[in-house]
């Protein structure tokens, strides 16, 4: 049976598009969940729109991630707390702050035990642990496996969705 260019270029069509619906599914699968959940810092969408920067809303509400080392958090090495932007919720501690090289503000772990939520987001196609604000559900950033002793977690946290109070 011969196969013809018709053939072909529809079979690479068809294979093509098969191969991005399960990424196309995904897309806003994090955001979506986020807006199921209940936070104790709730507002309209035009309220938050009201009190954030672009840019704070594209990444605290439309979970986005700002360009490595563009924050100077990353640079941050006072004695301090990083707070959520959206919500002044205390995140992080200073003393769990380290430099991962990574160009994001990176932390082995949070403030407390109630700070911040996790998700699952499969926005690039695969799994990764969203990390987001306790009380308001703003998108924070994701946590890795790839951080120092004693958790072995990696923070990488968008320093747009914090503000920095030094002690």
């Amino acid at each position: 049976m011969a196969f013809n260019l018709s053939t072909r270029r529809n079979f690479v069509v068809a294979t093509g598009l098969a191969s991005t619906l399960p990424f196309l599914a995904s897309c806003g699968g994090v955001v979506e969940a986020r807006k199921e959940r209940t936070f104790r810092v709730t507002k309209t969408d035009a309220q938050w729109r009201r009190e954030l920067t672009r840019e704070e809303y594209r990444i605290l509400r439309q979970a986005g991630t700002e360009r490595s080392f563009s924050s100077p958090l990353d640079d941050e090495k006072r004695p301090g707390i990083f707070s959520c932007a959206g919500c002044d919720n205390a995140l992080y501690g200073s003393v769990h702050k380290y430099d991962s090289g990574t160009g994001w503000p990176s932390f082995w772990r949070a403030i407390d035990g109630g700070a911040v939520g996790t998700s699952t987001d499969y926005l690039l196609g695969y799994a990764r642990t969203e990390v987001h604000c306790a009380d308001c559900g703003g998108h924070l950033g994701h946590i890795f496996g790839d951080g120092p002793r004693p958790t072995g977690k990696r923070h990488c946290i968008n320093g747009v969705a914090m503000n920095f109070t030094p002690a």
